[in-house]
């Protein structure tokens, strides 16, 4: 029992932890916050005014016939329905404008993390979930912010005005309250413990229903070929279900508070009549009404702070996420090292490389150097470490040990931007947005390169006769991940990114891999004259790019277990020679 107290405490201190967190993005909106909560105060304050009018319209205009009050007690309703609507009206649009804000400003933040953030950080997450926290959890902030507040304020406002509604009238009727309020606020208490949890599992729930439809739209042909329709309908058929099964819990703990805490409300109601019915009581019928509909009147707003329970902890719980993720550390660049351009030299020394989900290294102590101008391929068996070698240098990933230098600097003393800015990669994954073909090919620098430029490179990288062909040209839209161009087009335009950029580094990581043979020799003499006076590494698919290599490595396991020209390879009779005999690069 008592382990279960520490833990609603902390879980307690963790909420409200998190609603710090949120608050300062509240509170940048004060005016309007401050106004808002003037409107709802006003708001609490007509409607428990509209009530208190029961007592002199009974008292005073029917039991006593006052004639003047029974003229003007229209207005007066009027009056407050009036005041009530457009506070109603203005509280409502104010906190829809500070939601809508403290939305955005989270949103962009998360997204400018995933641009910034490293890529381990996608490399431990699924992409189905990064896309559920941008779009489902940012949302239920928005219950954290406007309808939870909009509830949480009003009521509680038009409770404390029904207590002094109640209590001013008759404070012998109004003595069940002291009953009444402490069982109300631990039945609340107790739903709030329920309402974290079943909104942490719901929060999981919708990050497994986005990352299943992630998965079917990314491997929608696989599954056709397969056959695997049913099945993936039935996974889905389960994540989706357990969605559903939670928002039924929460639903149903959610409507049973309701009745629960009417009953308590009744029990009070039950006091009231028998307290009344002393004759003693000196009560007149305008205050036995006002004092009883003050009572049922409580039924709504306790209800209603109930069920906000639920958005609030939904809320809070999406909140816990999303700042977790704001916790996650960026990319480090403590470079200062910023040069137009580097010449080229690139080395190698004892570096040592293993990713987080493995426990093997990746690369171990390797050493090579590649002189500026100079090409170097890297050949061996799929998965034996070189894309790795070309992920290093980007400093997509950083050493585990050792160095890499260029131009005898190490890299992690240059800016990032820098760095990545001194070469050019282009890999056999080849993404595309989904803009125009003009804009694919100058990404990164749209406005610098003139429409004559792009079209030079694409002619170079053998691109420009099947971009003249498309509907619309060089403006013609490739469709999300260039799904409306061909492997082989879309490696083309990559290659004529790389052009265009003119960067003294290439990295070539199998860049010729989703060409047809005859595109393939059409671009080579484009690759072989984009490398001159260029440092390249080349990761080989085919002999043709490797063959004039000035020292072709090659990697096993990770290491480095035999170095040459093609031909000092082929005459060792080694690892090289196997696979140039098996064409297995």
């Amino acid at each position: 029992m008592s382990n279960n107290k520490h833990k609603t405490f902390n879980q307690d201190i963790s909420t409200w932890r998190t609603f710090l967190k949120l608050w300062p993005y509240i509170t940048q909106h004060k005016f309007v916050l401050f106004l808002s909560i003037i409107l709802l105060i006003v708001s609490a304050f007509a409607d428990t005014s509209l009530i208190g009018l029961l007592r002199p319209l009974l008292d005073l205009g029917f039991s006593m016939n006052d004639q003047k009050f029974l003229y003007m007690a229209p207005l007066y309703i009027f009056g407050l329905v009036l005041i009530r609507g457009m506070a109603n009206y203005g509280y409502s649009v104010l906190l829809a404008f500070i939601s809508g804000k403290i939305i955005m400003r989270i949103r962009q933040r998360l997204f400018a993390h995933y641009v910034d953030a490293p890529v381990t950080f996608f490399d431990r997450s699924s992409t189905g979930r990064l896309l559920s926290q941008i779009t489902y959890d940012t949302d239920q902030v928005a219950a954290s912010s406007s309808d939870a507040l909009i509830t949480i304020i009003r009521e509680s406002a038009f409770i404390c005005g029904l207590f002094y509604t109640m209590f001013s009238n008759s404070w012998q009727l109004s003595l069940s309250l002291i009953i009444v309020t402490p069982i109300v606020i631990a039945l609340i208490t107790f739903i709030s413990v329920k309402f974290r949890k079943l909104a942490k599992s719901m929060q999981n729930s919708m990050g497994n229903v986005t990352m299943s439809v992630e998965q079917m739209l990314k491997g929608h042909r696989e599954i056709i070929v397969f056959g695997a329709q049913e099945e993936e309908s039935k996974n889905f058929e389960k994540v989706n279900n357990k969605f559903r099964r939670d928002g039924m819990r929460l639903v149903s703990v959610s409507a049973l508070s309701t009745p629960i805490i009417q009953s308590v409300i009744s029990l009070a109601i039950a006091f009231v009549l028998l307290t009344a019915s002393d004759p003693n009581l000196n009560i007149t019928p305008g205050e036995f009404t006002v004092v009883f509909s003050s009572l049922v009147a409580l039924m709504q707003p306790i209800k209603n702070l109930t069920s906000v329970n639920a958005n609030f902890q939904k809320g809070m719980a999406a909140c816990q996420t999303l700042f977790s993720i704001f916790e996650q550390p960026l990319e480090v660049d403590k470079g200062i090292i910023n040069v137009d351009r580097v010449q080229g030299n690139i080395s190698f020394k004892n570096v040592s490389f293993g990713y987080e989900t493995r426990q093997e290294l990746a690369i171990k102590n390797i050493s090579f150097s590649v002189p500026a101008g100079k090409m170097v391929a890297l050949v061996g068996r799929s998965g034996s470490g070189k894309s790795t070698i070309a992920s290093l240098i980007t400093r997509f990933y950083d050493v585990s040990q050792g160095e890499i230098l260029i131009d005898g600097d190490d890299i992690r003393n240059f800016t990032l931007y820098c760095l990545r800015n001194q070469i050019g990669l282009v890999s056999q994954n080849v993404h595309l947005f989904n803009d125009t073909i003009a804009n694919n090919i100058a990404y990164g620098r749209i406005g610098e390169y003139s429409r004559e430029q792009i079209q030079e490179a694409a002619k170079k990288a053998n691109a420009y006769d099947f971009i003249m062909q498309c509907e619309h040209g060089f403006d013609t839209r490739v469709g999300e991940s260039g799904i409306l161009l061909s492997g082989g087009q879309r490696q083309r335009i990559a290659i004529a990114r790389a052009l265009l950029r003119d960067n003294p580094i290439l990295i070539l990581d199998e860049a010729t891999s989703a060409l047809d043979t005859e595109s393939e020799h059409a671009i080579q003499k484009a690759l072989n004259d984009l490398q001159k006076g260029r440092t390249s590494i080349v990761i080989a698919h085919r002999l043709s790019t490797i063959e004039n290599a000035d020292n072709i490595l090659v990697i096993d396991s990770g290491e480095i277990v035999e170095n040459g020209t093609h031909n000092e390879l082929l005459q060792k009779n080694g690892i090289y020679a196997k696979l140039y005999q098996a064409n297995q690069f």
